[in-house]
């Protein structure tokens, strides 16, 4: 068979853990110098945008070890601060070291030089990392080749905290001094006008501000913005750091106690609250927010303030310390 020999209908890899999935080989092709073999990603029930892309990579002689490229719907990396050189494939270091293995495993196999560029490819990955963080985080022409274990994690936390992580990184090594953590697109949108912000310094939060509290102690950035509508700041103001409604809820006694209005300990919602008090209780709540947010950091908190908003993007409430 050679080194250049047949393609298999299935193929076996061994994951970081240990694990070995078998997939099917799809699009297989080649020629002069060059083979070329792809496989269906399969997301599981994780709400991921590319499941059922087509993962193709081709492998083609060269010349001083391996040489990784882009390909059609693969990005390539135009700002500091990911795990990868800008101006090179987006192509993360844990794929390239299982690529790396298999290449050093086949060309020892064969009396062969490991001297080949791998080219991966992804038809559509342009289209559809628009709908990923990429081009904030400045990757370019279409998805990047993440992972560390091989394993999709369905719905995971971690997963979404991880991409917190390299937001942050990203601002950071941009020399940006001003950041935002917003819960939703709409606050989103709100505080990136209010603030005129870029868009590499809008940092996805969603539920999870206790993840990208602990990661800024690490990695400081020195003012932060926290934009959310009520019900999610309420959360945050009375000690919550998981958002998400399956985690934390409000506490409806404490509310009214805060606006010193019984009536509010009977609202059904944030927003009834709001609407019962008045103005002064999402003024209240922003500033407990603030304070929350200050004491997660501790003696080096950034300058923080707190952007409430109500569900046409309008702002209700404004704080800062």
């Amino acid at each position: 068979m050679g080194l250049w020999g047949d393609f298999p209908d299935q193929v076996s890899i061994t994951l970081p853990k240990g694990e070995q999935p078998v997939f099917e080989v799809v699009g297989a092709c080649r020629g002069d110098g060059w083979a070329q073999a792809g496989i269906i990603k399969d997301a599981g029930d994780d709400p991921d945008v590319t499941h059922g892309a087509t993962i193709d990579v081709r492998v083609s002689t060269s010349i001083g070890g391996v040489v990784f490229k882009a390909g059609e719907g693969v990005g390539t990396v135009t700002k500091a601060g990911l795990p990868i050189g800008v101006g090179e494939a987006a192509i993360n270091p844990v794929p390239r070291a299982m690529m790396d293995e298999i290449v050093a495993e086949m060309a020892s196999e064969f009396g062969q030089s490991p001297n080949v560029e791998i080219t991966v490819s992804i038809p559509n990955g342009e289209e559809i990392a628009q709908k990923t963080w990429n081009p904030r985080l400045g990757i370019v022409g279409g998805l990047s080749v993440l992972g560390t274990t091989g394993i999709v994690r369905p719905f995971s936390c971690a997963a979404w905290i991880a991409s917190i992580h390299r937001g942050i990184d990203v601002a950071r090594a941009d020399g940006l001094t001003h950041v935002a953590g917003c819960t939703g697109n709409m606050s989103e949108k709100s505080v990136q006008a209010l603030y005129g912000l870029p868009d590499h310094a809008m940092l996805d939060m969603g539920d999870f501000i206790g993840g990208m509290i602990k990661y800024m102690r690490r990695n400081p950035i020195a003012r932060l913005t926290i934009g959310g509508g009520i019900g999610k700041l309420t959360k945050l103001a009375q000690g919550a750091v998981d958002l998400h409604s399956g985690r934390s809820q409000v506490d409806f006694d404490m509310l009214s106690e805060w606006a010193g209005n019984p009536a509010v300990a009977k609202a059904n919602t944030a927003l009834e609250a709001y609407e019962i008090a008045g103005p002064e209780l999402g003024q209240v709540i922003a500033r407990k927010a603030a304070k929350q947010v200050r004491a997660q950091f501790g003696e080096d908190a950034p300058e923080t303030d707190i952007v409430m908003i109500d569900r046409s993007g309008k702002i209700i409430a404004q704080v800062g310390l």
